[in-house]
């Protein structure tokens, strides 16, 4: 779900520009998602970025043009990750039952809200306080969720597609108690309680 930031090595490192560019944007995504984590969208400043970062204003204005610019960017590359991870899993599950794709899919959503509880907090929660863009972006995401879903589920009834987007929404919505709390713990126990729920919607 998230970018693989990493401090660049000191003195002369023989990286392009390009990689020097990557490496930066990187992590001052992952230092605005690690810092709204203690302060939320809202009391989150550009300077919180910078010093978690350890990069300078300039820097920061060469990639973005203000914090809700580093959000909705940070926002898309987390959603981009999480996306091609559950498409990915959904091709390869193509031979397995319905109950199994569901079981596997459903499981490494959770892992990666367990892995990357920032970003996941970012995306679930912050989105709302970060403005229209913010709430739209994650709205299309959800979407996109219910139809890869409905796609890798094979669900054909009208009735199993509105299934799939109360199911992704209740789990939204149960996972944002957890995730502001820090429990991830409480995250990974959906696991059983949501399979029970789709074998008996899903039917």
């Amino acid at each position: 779900m998230s970018p693989e930031p990493g401090r660049l090595p000191s003195g002369r490192h023989g990286l392009s520009r390009e990689e020097v560019a990557r490496s930066q944007r990187d992590r001052m995504m992952t230092a605005l998602a690690d810092a709204m984590v203690e302060a939320g969208y809202g009391a989150t400043t550009v300077a919180d970025v910078l010093r978690r970062a350890g990069v300078s204003r300039e820097t920061f204005y060469q990639h973005f043009s203000s914090k809700q610019d580093c959000f909705l960017q940070t926002f898309d590359a987390a959603a981009a990750g999480l996306l091609a991870v559950l498409d990915g899993d959904a091709r390869a599950l193509r031979e397995a039952s319905r109950a199994e794709r569901f079981e596997r899919l459903f499981g490494r959503y959770l892992d990666l809200i367990v892995e990357s509880p920032a970003y996941a907090r970012l995306f679930l929660v912050e989105s709302y306080a970060a403005g229209p863009a913010a709430i739209e972006r994650r709205a299309a995401v959800q979407a996109r969720l219910v139809d890869g879903m409905v796609e890798a589920l094979g669900l054909r009834r009208q009735r199993d597609r509105f299934a799939a987007e109360v199911l992704v929404a209740a789990v939204g919505s149960l996972v944002t108690a957890p995730l502001v709390a820090g429990d991830v713990a409480a995250v990974a126990a959906l696991r059983d309680p949501v399979l029970a729920l789709a074998d008996d919607l899903f039917r």
